[in-house]
């Protein structure tokens, strides 16, 4: 692959130089791979329940409202996005957020949705779902 100098047209009609090496379009890639990671809603919900942080797959199944092998397998997909991390304790396998920005991020994501909604939902909002989420655990 070589360099490509893209050029494109923004508002008010000024031109705009992106130059795509490599190594850009590698980093475009990759942002694409975490965008496609977070569009089922039961990996966001995941997301957000791990906000309080390490949880066990049965305790984020029960959490999340779904069976335990369905929870496992968006943790993989999670997991191998590199956004979550797990680690043994005992026989129990228990995971967190390994990029804690992606709730940030998340939380921009919810903000965006609730203005198209025209409801005022924030991350304090995030926040108490997840509490009501802790809650079930008990």
């Amino acid at each position: 692959m070589t360099d490509v100098d893209v050029r494109r047209t923004r508002n008010g009609g000024t031109a705009g130089t992106v130059e795509l090496t490599e190594q850009t379009l590698e980093h475009y890639r990759l942002r694409a791979e975490v965008c496609r990671v977070l569009t089922d809603p039961k990996r966001l919900m995941l997301l957000t329940a791990l906000r309080a942080g390490e949880r066990s797959v049965g305790e984020l199944a029960l959490a999340i409202g779904v069976a335990l092998p369905n929870a496992s397998q968006h943790l993989a997909v999670l997991r191998t996005a590199g956004l979550i991390e797990g680690r043994r304790i005992g026989t129990t396998v228990v995971y967190r957020l390994a990029e804690p920005a992606i709730a940030d991020a998340c939380d921009t994501i919810s903000a965006i949705v609730s203005r198209r909604l025209g409801q005022a939902v924030g991350p304090a909002d995030e926040r108490a779902t997840n509490a009501s989420l802790h809650a079930i655990q008990g």
